[in-house]
């Protein structure tokens, strides 16, 4: 019997009564109903249930589906661009003249339009201090200091100089006029080939365990002495009654365990910025969400695609429409997916990163709402920021935090994440806090908790490149993506591919496989060459 993932009708309900909880509606009526009819709970890891359920289950399912979508929520957390830029009081305006945003500290001009400031007013380091919530590796005593005053690190050291619409300040400090400044140029294209390589290492690296619960990943990597990770999982050495306990991920094992790796394989976290470069060619960075939408139809084989995509795109068939789409039984719609296909947006919009979270929008509108979308602007923002190579990777991440509303679930969860990052030297104990607080209530495919890993994983680092895949990748939840993503960011601020090991690099051959286009076969060279193309494109 064939039994397609993440379209089941039991399947989804199950799930939409959990995101009705996280999303601030209230289900437990529908939920009574579900289960005194013969419900179950959607599976916690599988993408379907192992049995189809009856006739009448099945439409009651989609009955109430429909219920849910109908039930108020008491969060404030929207969707559309414009209301998500007045939730958000430090959202990066670009100058006049060129890209750089209002958490430069680069030391351009444009710096002054919007700069987090010391309390004497002067521009802060590049280094943050501890207790901005952006710390640098491990600075325990600063961030619990900040933290035992009861009010969270990141909040208190914002205090922003920004310059209004008449140039009169609308912080403290002194009066700013507005400067031009010229555009940055992007990265040289080695830049780009070392975020290409960095997402796929990254990727690669978590593949063989995704899915597989926290401690199944700590027992697999200690078992061949590989913890803390520091290489790609292997099975040699593994006791066979580990392997029979918690089995490798069953589609990425014959590709992505050391002794297997041939080349880049196909992922989803691969070809979606394959189709994104797509997209900037043939629409440029004025593309809409129907372009994306046609694209897909056109380029990307259904089968290909997963969670919140395969119900958007099943939506497409049916004649539904963008945004519509992203909303329609579509209980996935605040899941990583659209995180996964930002890189791009960030990449092509070096210094830019209000441009990149708004291009970054427009293409996770298709499929997700409010923090699903959120999350791929935080990412694109955040890669937007690095592309310029001025940054370090908590500036980066400040700039990504400035595009989530303030008071939005993510961006609680990014703060929580950082400030643990900073507070504890060993990164098990990071995400053991994460773990228990957004585990009991979320998938792990979920964007909150991922990205919040992901921010953490970058944090802890201090950007550094392995450092920044393993803590990725080790722990947990959606592995390859989290690594792909944590990769292309410390990827592209290493700034070049000979700056990342050979044990991650050459493996890959300089080669991807993918059933996207005219992909299939191309080597990460190539694709920085056309990403270059398109960061250059007026």
């Amino acid at each position: 019997m064939l039994r397609l993932t993440w379209v089941q009708p039991e399947d989804l309900l199950g799930h939409e009564l959990r995101q009705a909880r996280q999303d601030g509606r209230e289900p437990s009526a529908i939920a009574a109903r579900w289960r005194a009819a013969g419900g179950a709970d959607a599976p916690d890891r599988a993408g379907a249930s192992p049995d189809r359920a009856s006739r009448y289950l099945r439409q009651l399912a989609e009955d109430l589906l429909d219920e849910l979508a109908d039930l108020p929520s008491r969060l404030t957390e929207p969707t559309d661009l414009a209301e998500i830029k007045a939730l958000c009081p430090e959202w990066p305006s670009a100058p006049r003249g060129g890209r750089c945003g209002p958490s430069c500290d680069c030391g351009c001009a444009g710096a002054d339009r919007a700069v987090p400031r010391a309390p004497d007013g002067a521009p802060p380091s590049r280094r943050p201090h501890p207790a901005a919530g952006i710390a640098s590796a491990h600075p325990a005593a600063g961030s619990r200091a900040a933290g035992a005053m009861g009010v969270p690190p990141l909040e208190r050291s914002r205090e922003w100089v920004r310059v209004g619409a008449g140039g009169t300040p609308s912080g403290g400090g002194t009066r700013q006029a507005p400067v031009s400044v010229p555009a940055p140029r992007p990265p040289h294209p080695r830049a780009y080939h070392a975020a290409w390589l960095g997402r796929a290492v990254g990727c690669l690296l978590g593949k063989p365990v995704e899915k597989l619960p926290l401690h199944a990943i700590r027992e697999l990597a200690r078992a061949t002495g590989n913890w803390p990770l520091n290489h790609y999982f292997t099975a040699h050495g593994v006791p066979a009654e580990l392997l029979s306990a918690h089995p490798w991920n069953r589609r990425s094992a014959p590709t992505s365990l050391a002794e297997n790796i041939d080349g880049m394989p196909e992922d989803d976290d691969l070809n979606y910025p394959l189709l994104n470069l797509l997209l900037l060619q043939r629409h440029t960075r004025n593309f809409t969400t129907a372009d994306v939408a046609a694209l897909w139809l056109d380029e990307l084989p259904a089968g290909r695609t997963f969670t919140a995509e395969r119900v958007a795109y099943r939506n497409l068939l049916t004649g539904v429409e963008p945004p519509h789409t992203a909303r329609h039984r579509n209980p996935f719609r605040e899941w990583i997916g659209a995180l996964i296909r930002a890189d791009a947006h960030g990449w092509t919009n070096p210094g830019d990163p209000a441009a990149a979270a708004e291009q970054a929008h427009r293409d996770a509108t298709l499929t997700h709402t409010a923090n699903g979308v959120y999350a791929a602007m935080f990412t694109a923002a955040v890669i937007a920021t690095a592309a310029t190579g001025s940054h370090d990777v908590h500036a980066c991440l400040r700039t990504g935090r400035s595009v989530i509303p303030p008071h939005s679930r993510l961006a609680r969860a990014v703060d929580h994440a950082i400030r643990l990052a900073g507070e504890h030297p060993d990164f098990d104990t990071v995400v053991d806090e994460l773990h228990a607080a957004y585990s009991p209530t979320h998938h792990w495919v979920h964007a909150i908790p991922n990205t919040a890993l992901i921010a953490a994983a970058l944090t802890h680092a201090d950007g550094d490149f392995t450092g920044s895949v393993c803590r990725a990748v080790s722990g947990g939840w959606d592995t390859d993506s989290n690594g792909a993503t944590a990769g292309s960011v410390a990827g592209l601020l290493a700034r070049d591919p000979d700056a990342l090991p050979d044990r991650w690099t050459i493996p890959l051959k300089n080669r991807l496989a993918t059933s996207v286009a005219r992909f299939d076969g191309t080597g990460f060279d190539t694709l920085a060459h056309l990403t270059h193309l398109e960061a250059n494109r007026s």
